[in-house]
């Protein structure tokens, strides 16, 4: 039996259990009852230790961000949008609600503000080789002086290389991204979720503190950001040259 099938039955009272706690929460709030009798039932214990989302090879994401013609505008869209990804591990969604108000500056330095999953909005600044990336892109697309509302991401006919007035939403960023991961040789199982995990392993193994990466990926909870800390399944030559066989 599959690991996710063996789990089934817990993953499943362990969802029943917070409906039920959720609605005595309800009947609290609304005086038909005085305590919550869920409150205290006890679930069964169910940890995931890591995700499965695979992480990209930082030498990969560098050739992959180095494999892109940018003699063309819809070149200089795509490598933008990748490396927003990979310098900021944002979701794809916040990615695709990017407009021209999002870039922003504060005298010193220039900021995205991302709108993420619950109408939270974070600000990250922007990093010395993606502040290029944005403005060669920006002033290919005709977007520098654009309206505020304008989308930073336009679609494009590709075999035209010219971008249209349409946004791109997710499906599209996501096609984009696995459509240049492919051309550079990189493996089916990456996706654009594969840059937040490189990101938050990559930013743990150089010691950073914890608490400052889970704000980087906006994180509530930090077990939510050790899901995607890929440290723990790294096997070393000098862990298995100790073996005493």
């Amino acid at each position: 039996m599959s690991t996710s099938r063996a789990w089934a039955p817990f993953r499943k009272s362990i969802s029943t259990l917070a409906a039920l706690r959720h609605f005595f929460d309800i009947q609290v709030q609304r005086h038909a009852v005085i305590l919550n009798p869920a409150l205290s039932v006890r679930g069964q214990r169910y940890e995931v230790v890591e995700g499965k989302t695979p992480e990209i090879p930082i030498a990969d994401a560098r050739r992959l961000l180095s494999s892109i013609d940018t003699s063309n505008v819809v070149g200089l869209r795509d490598r933008t949008a990748l490396a927003i990804l990979a310098y900021t591990a944002v979701r794809v969604g916040a990615l695709a609600k990017l407009t021209r108000e999002s870039l922003t500056h504060d005298g010193s330095q220039w900021a995205l503000r991302f709108q993420e999953k619950g109408g939270k909005s974070r600000l990250i600044p922007v990093r010395h080789d993606l502040e290029r990336f944005l403005f060669e892109y920006l002033d290919a697309a005709g977007l520098r002086d654009a309206p505020k509302k304008k989308p930073l991401f336009l679609s494009a006919v590709r075999k035209e290389k010219r971008l249209t007035e349409n946004s791109m939403d997710v499906k599209d960023l996501c096609r984009m991204v696995k459509r240049r991961m492919k051309d550079a040789g990189l493996p089916p199982s990456l996706s654009a979720h594969s840059f937040r995990v490189t990101v938050i392993t990559d930013l743990l193994k150089q010691g950073m503190d914890p608490f400052d990466v889970q704000n980087l990926a906006g994180h509530a909870d930090p077990r939510t950001t050790r899901l995607y800390d890929r440290r723990r399944k790294e096997v070393t030559r000098n862990l298995v040259e100790r073996i005493s066989i």
